[in-house]
């Protein structure tokens, strides 16, 4: 994949308000405090490209998703601040629900999680579930989950920026939050906090908040 690099101007802009604005570091519940906090912003550093731009607790850029609007291709790429490919995002298309399936790098071979919507209607909490390496079919969406390897719950509500990643011990292993107004500064839904804790890598959750954009989220050129 070509590398794209962002506008310096906005990028330098963009960095320096996500590290004044991170003035407190909430972990999970369940956490020894060692989590990571994320400011993620639902906007590209590129022109005319839809996507993600997340920055750490000093301003650092840590992850990129630059999609072309004019772009017919179907994959996600999640990048680093230098534009390496760190995970590969495909739909898969089905009768009754799509599945989601995540990549190392850019492969498109044995996917590391599978993700989809959850569908019962009585478990109104529960947005999705993204799961790996399970031993039977139909295993993620409501059935037993000790058949598979890792498999996550996420919980709340995308579009008021209030969600909650569990694992299969139902340890709050992510959280997405709304950013809190700082000094008169009022921020849309555009701008929110991502906070991993230790059991969880920083990239499986930025992939997750990438899929429960798909789902729940306003973004028309990322149904892919």
């Amino acid at each position: 994949m070509t590398k794209v690099y962002p506008n310096a101007a906005a990028a330098a802009a963009a960095a320096a308000a996500a590290a004044a604005l991170e003035t407190e570091k909430p972990c999970p519940s369940n956490s020894d405090g060692n989590c990571v906090v994320l400011t993620v912003w639902k906007k590209s550093l590129l022109f005319n490209c839809d996507g993600f731009t997340v920055f750490d607790g000093k301003g650092n850029l840590v992850f990129r998703v630059d999609n072309y609007r004019s772009c017919t291709n179907d994959d996600i790429i999640l990048m680093d601040a230098s534009g390496n490919s760190l995970l590969t995002i495909r739909r898969k298309r089905l009768i009754l629900s799509d599945k989601w399936l995540i990549y190392d790098g850019e492969s498109t071979v044995n996917p590391m999680l599978t993700v989809g919507k959850h569908v019962n209607l009585m478990n109104t909490k529960s947005l999705a579930y993204a799961s790996s390496g399970c031993s039977s079919p139909g295993i993620g969406l409501n059935k037993d989950k000790s058949h598979c390897s890792v498999h996550y719950e996420i919980e709340g509500s995308y579009t008021q920026r209030c969600c909650s990643v569990y694992d299969t011990k139902r340890r709050r292993v992510a959280e997405i939050k709304r950013k809190e107004s700082v000094g008169g500064v009022c921020f849309g839904m555009d701008v929110f906090r991502l906070i991993v804790g230790p059991e969880m890598e920083s990239t499986v959750a930025m992939a997750i908040v990438i899929l429960l954009d798909q789902m729940f989220g306003s973004s028309k050129r990322f149904s892919i």
